[in-house]
């Protein structure tokens, strides 16, 4: 198989052979039309010129018709005898038809310029052949000579000839290289995207190409690294989270085993006895809530469009998110003050559902005792907008952007209390932008956290 190096080569040399080829006939189509009937002309003007001076001085003819030759011209006399000379180079190709010579003795023009047969590969203009010429009739003391001439191109244009063909060698020879070094100047950097691949599928992250050209190679290279750095980030992110999975799975199903180890003990107290079991009933509710958490999650990464949409009464929706939480509130005496519009929302009532239980969950979370929650819902240029605000502890501004990550936590031991699984908000965020919505953070320590929540009505 050809490499993209030859290919391009092989098409960029055809392309200026193919172009040369195209020039030529263009060119030659053109002299066909336009200019051989000037020619022809102009040839025929000179040659009556020539006729009238050889008429009126018949004894210094031979001189002038060498004179017209030495200045670039073939000339054919002849009569009708077939007595005949040239003057100037004899002619490549002696082809005149006696019929057309027997016209011009007769007294007639030969136009062979203008009359010369049209060929796309031969070029009429430096075709040095005796059909190709202008005849005209001379009579010199009484006597009927037939005159032929044509340019001598070898003469006229001999130096010119070999200065334009060393001009267009030498240009196809550069155009060469230069298509040979030009080409190498584009394929070099896919050479070294296709190592780059080669390395990135072997789990190599770590490359660096230059980025520094603002073509579409140079935009190529710079997306190339911007994708092996988010392929890098997402492996690693994938190797944290088969990471935390297990830590999450492991520490329970430890629990359990242990436990229920502990239970096979005949001479174990009844007091014991219950406390362990609770245990292990708090343990599995906690992996039934991992499972569902993470079937949720997947789900909405393989099919994001499977949503059961219809129209939600946003305000009736938290009213009851809220009334489901008032034990968890009245607990830990937590103040809930609703501002909620009248509006109606287009998505998945179970999702967005879910969604409002992980934010007040959060909320009164991370609350402290006679702290309060503010829940607002209002339009705004189209959209909808939901707030939730708390008076809790805050979360630290260099973790702010880390709180939507999967298993992230942000106190770590106080989650471990709380069996937090660290997918809520990740799992909030995911269901939020399948609702084409955003969620936003801001945060301060000591005063508050407030989540905002913006979905489009349709």
């Amino acid at each position: 198989m050809k490499s993209l190096y030859v290919r391009m080569c092989i098409l960029f040399c055809s392309a200026i052979v193919v172009s040369s080829l195209l020039g030529f006939l263009v060119s030659n189509i053109y002299y066909q039309a336009q200019i051989k009937s000037k020619n022809d002309t102009k040839l025929t003007g000179m040659a009556i010129e020539i006729q009238q001076f050889a008429e009126s001085h018949p004894d210094s003819m031979e001189d002038y018709l060498r004179s017209v030759a030495i200045l670039g011209y073939k000339i054919y006399l002849t009569d009708a005898e077939g007595q005949s000379r040239f003057y100037g180079k004899p002619f490549r190709k002696e082809d005149l038809d006696q019929q057309q010579l027997e016209k011009v003795l007769n007294g007639q023009v030969y136009h062979g310029v203008a009359e010369f047969p049209d060929s796309a590969f031969i070029t009429g203009f430096f075709d040095n052949q005796l059909s190709n010429t202008i005849g005209v009739p001379i009579e010199v003391n009484n006597e009927t000579f037939a005159l032929f001439m044509r340019p001598d191109a070898e003469v006229q244009f001999g130096e010119l000839r070999v200065f334009f063909a060393v001009i267009i060698g030498f240009t196809v020879l550069f155009s060469l290289g230069f298509v040979m070094i030009s080409v190498l100047h584009v394929v070099k950097p896919i050479t070294r995207l296709t190592t780059a691949t080669k390395r990135i599928s072997k789990g190599r992250y770590d490359i660096k190409l230059n980025t520094w050209r603002q073509d579409e190679i140079g935009q190529l290279a710079s997306h190339f690294m911007i994708m092996s750095r988010e392929l890098e980030r997402t492996n690693r992110a994938r190797q944290e989270f088969v990471a935390n999975v297990s830590h999450e799975i492991e520490s329970p199903l430890t629990s359990i085993q242990g436990f229920a180890q502990t239970l096979k003990d005949p001479t174990l107290p009844e007091d014991e006895r219950i406390q362990y079991l609770n245990i292990i009933d708090q343990e599995s509710h906690r992996l039934s809530m991992l499972s569902k958490q993470l079937l949720t999650l997947s789900s909405l990464d393989y099919d994001p469009n499977s949503l059961q949409k219809k129209s939600i009464d946003l305000r009736a929706q938290l009213r009851q998110v809220v009334q489901i939480m008032e034990w968890r509130l009245t607990e830990k005496q937590l103040a809930v003050r609703l501002n909620l519009a009248d509006i109606s929302v287009h998505g998945d009532s179970n999702l967005l559902y879910q969604v409002w239980m992980n934010l007040i969950t959060n909320a009164i979370k991370y609350t402290p005792a006679e702290g309060s929650i503010m829940i607002s819902a209002k339009l705004d240029e189209g959209n909808c907008v939901v707030t939730f605000s708390d008076t809790g502890e805050g979360i630290p501004p260099e973790e702010l952007p880390l709180i939507f990550d999967r298993f992230y936590k942000v106190d770590r031991a106080r989650t471990r209390e709380t069996h937090s699984s660290g997918l809520g908000l990740a799992i909030t965020q995911k269901i939020v932008e399948t609702h084409n919505g955003t969620i936003e953070v801001s945060s301060a320590i000591g005063k508050g956290t407030t989540f905002t929540v913006t979905l489009p009505l349709l």
